[in-house]
């Protein structure tokens, strides 16, 4: 398998950046469902020691991002189709209801900034999808909702996610797919203040990157 690429960190609050260095990892499809995680190999990887990342992976571990099984080995959890089905239904749900708190709160001028991480050039990996455009586009928007309660939930969600895009970007297919159309779809539904449209947009874009994992959803 090949090493994840995952940035080191500078000696300050490792226990902290160490947490989000992994998730974001993880958030990303940096591993995939099976992966076996050993932790001498993560702490080099960061440049730290065992300790920051032990308490990072215990955190992981929690979210349900690893699991530690009772031989002591780190596995990110495997492919269930179960599993993803209800990610899915998850997410449908609790992004619907953050993107239709956001539209309360947000600007024309939020709308152009959203637009403008759309644009951004290219980052990653030629001819696979932009992912943190992506995770970008979506957090931003969200954010725009102020909710204290759902926003971490989503995250969560994401996280355990992560996994099942590492396998949908690998897909020959994902590398053909518009992958900004439905987010330009949403932000102008934003404009419009549109939100049946908006909600639409949104569902689409959700949907369509799980029928790579379960063509019948």
């Amino acid at each position: 398998m090949t090493a994840p690429v995952i940035a080191r960190l500078d000696p300050v609050k490792l226990r902290e950046n160490s947490y989000f260095a992994l998730r974001d990892a993880f958030t990303r499809g940096a591993f995939a469902p099976g992966d076996t995680v050993s932790l001498r190999s993560l702490a080099e990887q960061l440049g730290v020691s065992m300790t920051p990342v032990r308490e990072a992976v215990r955190r992981l571990v929690a979210e349900g991002a690893l699991v530690d099984t009772r031989s002591r080995t780190l596995i990110v959890p495997p492919f269930d189709a179960k599993r993803a089905a209800d990610l899915k239904s998850a997410r449908l749900s609790l992004e619907a209801l953050v993107l239709d708190q956001a539209m309360d709160q947000i600007t024309p001028l939020d709308i152009e900034t959203l637009e403008a991480i759309l644009r951004r050039p290219h980052s990653g990996p030629p001819g696979l999808p932009d992912l943190q455009a992506n995770y970008d586009f979506h957090f931003s928007l969200y954010r725009h909702s102020g909710s204290q309660v759902l926003l971490p939930l989503i995250e969560a969600l994401w996280l355990q996610y992560g996994a099942y895009l590492n396998l949908i970007i690998k897909q020959p297919e994902a590398a053909t797919i518009a992958e900004h159309s439905l987010h330009f779809a949403i932000t102008d539904a934003l404009r419009r203040g549109d939100r049946a449209a908006a909600q639409a947009a949104l569902e689409a874009d959700i949907s369509r990157s799980f029928r790579f994992l379960i063509p019948e959803s």
